[in-house]
C-alpha cells in the first residue's frame, strides 16, 4: 500500500515509468507486474463511497448511497442488471469486476473538504479501496481528487459542478461524468433569452466556495452576452440557513432577476426566503421579477415545495427521460427503493459502472490502465445520449437538460419538467477555454 511518499513512481502518458532509473515500456494487462495501490489479491475488490451523510447536501448523499448499493448489486449479478443491459459497452458480465466480487466501504464527507479527505484516506489506507467516488460538493470533490492523485487510486467524481474540477484543479487520476457551470450557462442562456428578453438586470447570490464562484462566472458571462446587466454579486456562507439579510437588499437594487447560485439545502432556504419577501409578485423596470436557479435537482424541488413552480434551471439528468437507459435505471431504482432516483443517484450509479467497465476493458485494476481506458471513451445507453469522456481534461460531454418547476405536479416526485434538451454540441468548449485554464492534468499515478 502506498505511504503517499515522494518516491512513488509516476506513469507518463507515453507509457514510460519516470523516476525508476530506466525508462521502460509499460503494458497494462491483468498479469502486469507493475505494483499499484491496493492491488486486489483475493476474490474481492473494495470500492470507497464517500458521500455527505450530514450537512446541507445530506439528501443528495443519501440518494448517492442508494445508487452505489444498486450498482454493486448489478455488478455482482443481482437484480435486473439495470443500465448494464443498455450500456453500449458489453464488457460487464454481472460477475463482479474481473471476476472479483465487489465490496464497498462508506464515509461521511460532512460537506467539508478536510473531513472528506480524512474519510477517503482512511478508506484507502485501512480498507484497501482501489477506487474512491462520491461527494455532492465541488470543494469536497477537488480535495478528494487531489488526495486520490497523491495516493495512486482512481477518483470517479460524484456530484460536482464547479468548472475547476476539470479546469484548473483537474488531475490525471480524476474523472467527472457530471456537467459543469459553463454547460449550465450555455444551456440556460438561450432559454432565458426567449422567456425574459435581452434587457434584464440580474442580482446574484452565490455560495462562497469553488462551485458558487464558477457557476456565478458562467451564468453572468452567458447572460451578459445576451445583453443582460449584472448589478451585484453577493457571496453567502455554505453553512447559512437563513438568507433574509441577503434577500432584503435585492429589493432596492434595481434588479429584475435574482440568480440563486445555491444548491441543496442552501437553495431550498434562499428560494423560500425570496418568496417570503414577495419577490415573485414584484414588478421592476416594467417587468415581472424572475428567479433563476442555475443548478436544479428533484430533491431540491421537493424541499422547496410550492416555491419552485415556474422557476427555470438546468440539470444533468431527470427520471422522466424516455431513453432506454434512463427507463432501465428508473425501473431498477424504483423497484428497490420505492421512488424515482435523483440526478445525484444517476451520475453516481453511472460512474460506478464506467469504472468497472474500464477495468474490464483494460484487463487490470492498475489506475493508469483504467485511466487509459476512460480517456477518449465514447459510449451510449446511460441517459443523456451519446457521451464522450474527453482525454484532455477527463470531462464528460453529453446533452444537458433545462427544466422548470411544474405548475400542477401529480405527485411529490413529479415536480420538474424538461423544457429543453440541449444538444451536446451546444455545451462543448475547447480544453483551453479561459474558464478552465491554469490547470495541468499531469501524469497518472499508480501509487505503490
Amino acid at each position: 500500500m502506498s505511504n503517499f511518499n515522494a518516491s512513488r513512481r509516476r506513469v507518463l502518458k507515453t507509457g514510460a515509468i519516470a523516476g525508476a532509473g530506466v525508462a521502460l515500456p509499460t503494458i497494462f494487462t491483468a498479469s502486469s507486474a507493475a505494483a499499484f495501490t491496493n492491488e486486489p489479491t483475493g476474490g474481492t475488490v473494495t470500492l470507497g463511497f464517500n458521500v455527505p451523510q450530514t450537512g446541507p447536501y445530506a439528501d443528495e448523499g443519501a440518494d448517492e448511497l442508494r445508487a452505489y448499493e444498486l450498482a454493486v448489486e448489478h455488478l455482482n449479478g443481482g437484480g435486473d442488471g439495470g443500465m448494464m443491459n443498455t450500456f453500449s459497452s458489453k464488457a460487464l458480465q454481472g460477475n463482479g469486476i474481473l471476476g472479483k466480487k465487489v465490496e464497498y466501504v462508506t464515509g461521511d464527507t460532512q460537506t467539508k473538504s478536510d473531513a472528506a479527505r480524512a474519510s477517503a484516506k482512511s478508506m484507502i489506507e485501512k480498507d484497501g479501496a482501489v477506487m474512491i467516488t462520491g461527494g455532492s460538493s465541488s470543494g469536497v470533490a477537488i480535495a478528494v481528487q487531489g488526495l486520490c492523485q497523491e495516493a495512486g487510486v482512481i477518483f470517479m467524481a460524484g456530484l460536482t459542478h464547479s468548472n475547476d474540477t476539470t479546469g484548473k484543479d483537474k488531475k490525471a487520476n480524476g474523472f467527472r461524468h457530471f456537467f459543469n457551470g459553463y454547460m449550465s450557462g450555455a444551456a440556460l442562456a438561450p432559454v432565458l433569452k426567449n422567456l425574459y428578453g435581452t434587457d434584464r438586470v440580474a442580482y446574484h447570490l452565490t455560495a462562497d466556495y469553488t462551485w458558487g464562484w464558477t457557476q456565478e462566472e458562467s451564468i453572468a458571462a452567458a447572460t451578459e452576452a445576451l445583453g443582460w446587466q449584472t448589478v451585484n454579486k453577493v457571496r453567502t456562507p455554505l453553512a447559512a440557513t437563513d438568507f433574509s439579510s441577503y434577500i432584503a437588499p435585492v429589493l432596492n437594487s434595481g434588479a429584475d432577476v435574482l440568480v440563486l447560485n445555491h444548491y441543496g439545502g442552501n437553495m431550498v432556504n434562499s428560494l423560500t426566503n425570496a418568496v417570503q419577501f414577495g419577490l415573485r409578485e414584484k414588478v421592476v423596470n416594467g417587468k415581472n421579477f424572475e428567479i433563476v436557479v442555475p443548478l436544479y435537482s428533484r430533491l431540491m424541488a421537493k424541499g422547496a415545495g410550492e416555491n419552485v413552480k415556474g422557476i427555470h434551471g438546468s440539470t444533468n439528468w431527470h427520471w422522466t427521460l424516455q431513453d432506454e437507459g434512463s427507463m432501465a435505471f428508473v425501473k431498477s431504482f424504483g423497484t428497490k427503493y420505492g421512488f424515482p432516483p435523483s440526478q445525484a443517484a444517476h451520475t453516481c450509479y453511472v460512474q460506478t459502472l464506467l469504472y468497472a467497465d474500464a477495468v474490464e476493458r483494460a484487463g487490470s485494476f492498475n489506475p493508469c490502465a483504467v485511466a487509459e481506458s476512460l480517456e477518449g471513451f465514447e459510449f451510449d445507453g446511460m441517459g443523456n445520449g451519446p457521451t464522450l469522456y474527453r482525454a484532455e481534461d477527463h470531462q464528460c460531454f453529453k446533452d444537458v437538460l433545462v427544466v422548470r418547476g411544474k405548475e400542477n405536479p401529480t405527485s411529490e416526485f413529479d415536480l420538474l419538467e424538461v423544457v429543453e434538451v440541449t444538444p451536446r454540441a451546444q455545451v462543448e468548449y475547447a480544453p483551453d477555454h479561459p474558464m478552465f485554464a491554469g490547470g495541468n492534468l499531469g501524469a497518472c499515478n499508480p501509487g505503490a
